[in-house]
């Protein structure tokens, strides 16, 4: 129904007002997407089509975020960035994602009930607990985003004719837009297979209206997962083999781990405790919230809808109901130290950091079960109560999680800083391997020239309290002059430049070393440098006398190849699945 589309965007747009009103909310993870939307748009400008490198990370040095990151969310950021000013962006961006959530909701429900009851619940997801606080608090825009397809995962697994494109889609978005949630999503989706081909088992006969044969589930399942996984190959490949080249591990430092963030665990650390406490109460808000939903929906029975409109699959509510019931319990077994056996062993959970997460995909159990729940709701009823609850939910939480921003935070200030090539933090776990965080300077030159290949630029200072290394000595025989800063010729892009030596020398890039990069010096490869690696991870050329043309140039490697070679593949299995089902629609 139009009407409720347009509630929707009205409740997303109620969940924003605040944002508009008193300002964006800088929240823990804000200065890190901001950034990656303000390069990722400049590289854009200069037709760098799939970035993969973040040239002001680790002070203009760089860091290969975009090769691990997964692309959906600063794509969505950068080309927002390109025609929004930057006070509008975190607000808009949350609009957007809020309201893609919510549709996407609105389709999941209105699948198994009525589109008043699907309603409310498309207006619950938008401004649930957990959702607010992912918008406000932590600023998390990626995980944010995943929101969105969650619902269409559980949309492709529940119905009553499961479909491999109808699987594939929403695990590559997810994949696309936030590995944590595709974890997440990839083991939900295992879970509920699984109730479902069990409970197939036990029928006496086959019921074709209502459910495929447990082989063609187990085989649409895992065909549906293998191009889920195939279509998005593109970033897949590249970050899981890629992985070998920078510190990784650094994502799961303490504070950072999952045995750290259990509910209502206490590490010492004030502002991490503060966080996992709110965390926890969320938790348990959710968590009873939901199973109090799924105690009514199986006390009630599994009586068939009355508002099920014509040509609709009818909905498969026993194993719906037994599904997100089983899934309310495993996320709750997996928020509790009991389970870190499960931690360790299934693979990448780990890599989900706070077992806290999992409240996304309690919040699409909780919108369904919702709907199902209130399956009859009457327009009169359910109009001003999707409203209203948009309305308090939005009001009680936004002063709660709000986090203020300093004025080096704002977005106003942090566009501005970036327009004048001011470089940013280096982010750990993308700190290619060998470097040092701690050595780099933050006002480094693009490049210099020195016969030490271990010295700093002139006039750069250590970071504060770092001690001094060996190589400090060298910084007084710097021979050549170092690029201005200004000029930034390595900023945004590879280019070339021009560099010129009066004897032997060794030219250091403000660029860190990376597989990918290729540098030639007059028209052929770069001389290998046989030394040491600088502590900072710099770049080290030699040069010869004369007048060099430097050229850096970043290549595909063989991994990103076969990753663009299996999307390309699955991109065209998969219109072929579409136009094969479209042939079958108008055969029928």
């Amino acid at each position: 129904m139009r009407r409720n589309y347009i509630l929707i965007v009205c409740a997303a747009l109620i969940a924003i007002l605040p944002l508009l009103v008193y300002g964006c909310s800088c929240g823990h993870d804000f200065d890190f997407h901001l950034q990656s939307w303000m390069d990722a748009a400049q590289q854009l400008r200069h037709g760098t089509l799939q970035p993969h490198w973040i040239f002001s990370a680790a002070y203009n040095a760089g860091e290969p975020r975009f090769i691990f990151y997964p692309p959906i969310s600063w794509m969505l950021g950068a080309l927002l960035t390109l025609f929004l000013p930057a006070t509008m962006l975190p607000a808009i961006y949350t609009f957007i994602v809020l309201t893609a959530a919510g549709l996407a909701m609105y389709r999941l429900a209105v699948h198994f009930a009525a589109p008043n009851a699907a309603l409310i619940a498309a207006t619950l997801y938008i401004v649930n607990p957990y959702m607010l606080f992912t918008a406000y608090e932590r600023t998390a825009y990626a995980e944010l985003l995943a929101a969105a397809w969650l619902p269409l995962l559980f949309l492709a697994i529940l119905r009553a004719r499961p479909t491999i494109r109808g699987i594939a889609l929403p695990v590559a978005l997810l994949w696309l837009t936030n590995a944590p949630a595709a974890v997440m999503g990839c083991y939900a989706l295992a879970l509920v297979m699984a109730v479902r081909i069990t409970l197939s088992l036990r029928r006496t006969k086959p019921v074709l209206e209502l459910a495929s044969e447990p082989m063609q589930l187990a085989i649409i399942s895992i065909a549906g997962t293998a191009l889920g996984l195939a279509l998005p190959a593109f970033y897949l490949i590249p970050a899981a083999y890629e992985r070998r080249f920078v510190q990784i591990a650094m994502a799961i430092i303490p504070n950072m781990r999952f045995q750290d963030n259990f509910l209502f665990g206490h590490t010492g650390d004030v502002p991490h405790d503060q966080v996992l406490h709110t965390a926890s109460v969320l938790a348990l808000i959710l968590l009873g919230t939901t199973a109090g939903v799924l105690l009514a929906l199986f006390w009630r029975g599994s009586r068939k809808t009355a508002t099920t409109e014509p040509g609709k699959e009818p909905p498969i509510e026993p194993s719906t109901n037994v599904s997100l019931a089983l899934v309310t319990v495993c996320i709750g077994f997996l928020l509790i130290p009991f389970s870190t056996p499960l931690w360790n062993h299934l693979p990448e959970l780990a890599f989900l950091q706070f077992p806290w997460r999992l409240m996304s995909v309690l919040a699409v159990v909780l919108g369904l079960g919702i709907s199902l729940l209130l399956r009859n709701a009457r327009a009169t009823v359910a109009i001003p109560a999707a409203l209203a609850l948009a309305a308090a939910l939005t009001f009680v939480a936004f002063p709660v999680f709000r986090q203020p921003c300093e004025d080096v935070d704002l977005p106003s200030t942090r566009a501005a800083l970036f327009a004048n090539h001011q470089g940013i933090e280096p982010t750990d776990e993308y700190t290619p391997n060998e470097a040092d965080n701690d050595v780099l300077r933050d006002n480094d030159p693009p490049f210099w020239l020195s016969p030490d290949p271990a010295a700093f630029a002139p006039d750069t200072t250590p970071n504060p309290g770092t001690p001094l290394a060996p190589a400090d000595r060298a910084v007084g025989e710097t021979s050549a002059i170092a690029a201005p800063r200004t000029t930034a010729p390595l900023m945004f892009s590879p280019g070339t430049f021009t560099v010129s030596a009066a004897a032997p020398e060794f030219l250091i890039l403000n660029l860190r070393r990376y597989p990918a990069w290729h540098i030639s010096v007059n028209g052929h490869d770069a001389p290998p440098y046989d030394g040491p690696p600088r502590d900072d991870g710099l770049i080290v050329v030699p040069v010869d006398p004369g007048v060099a043309t430097v050229q850096i140039d970043w290549h595909r490697t063989p991994d990103q190849q076969l990753g663009i070679a299996i999307s390309g593949i699955s991109l065209l299995i998969y219109a072929g699945l579409v136009l094969r089902a479209r042939s079958r629609r108008i055969g029928a």
